[in-house]
């Protein structure tokens, strides 16, 4: 199983960005996947994950209305579009899946992780 992230890079505060998440080697439709970030020092901790079906969001406060994710089940792939970045979301982001297919905030259900791509926000 490899989950690929990429699209991140360095952009200014109200810049925008989309993260894509590339899956091969597991029954991708059937997972749920999760976008989570690190930042130096921090835990890791959840910014939006959606379910298997698409049909169940679940956003960190500090994202809505900002960031929207969605899926392509045809092409293994999930998005992040991320509008009206901030310093504070410069992070390390990282995509997962989880085999329970609800789209857990929990990381630790999280079956496979990418290896992440950097998103630097300056002010």
């Amino acid at each position: 199983v490899q989950l690929v992230e990429s699209g991140g890079g360095l952009v200014q505060a109200g810049d925008s960005l989309r993260l894509s998440c590339e899956a091969s080697g597991l029954t991708f439709s059937r997972y749920a996947i999760g976008w989570f970030r690190q930042a130096p020092g921090q835990e890791r901790e959840v910014v939006v994950t959606i379910s298997w079906s698409g049909d169940r969001i679940v956003s960190d406060r500090s994202v809505k209305g900002r960031f929207t994710i969605s899926r392509d089940n045809a092409k293994n792939a999930v998005y992040l579009q991320m509008n009206s970045l901030k310093p504070e979301d410069t992070a390390v982001y990282y995509c997962a899946a989880d085999d329970l297919g609800s789209g857990s905030s929990d990381p630790m259900v999280y079956d496979y992780w990418g290896q992440g791509t950097q998103v630097t926000v300056s002010s």
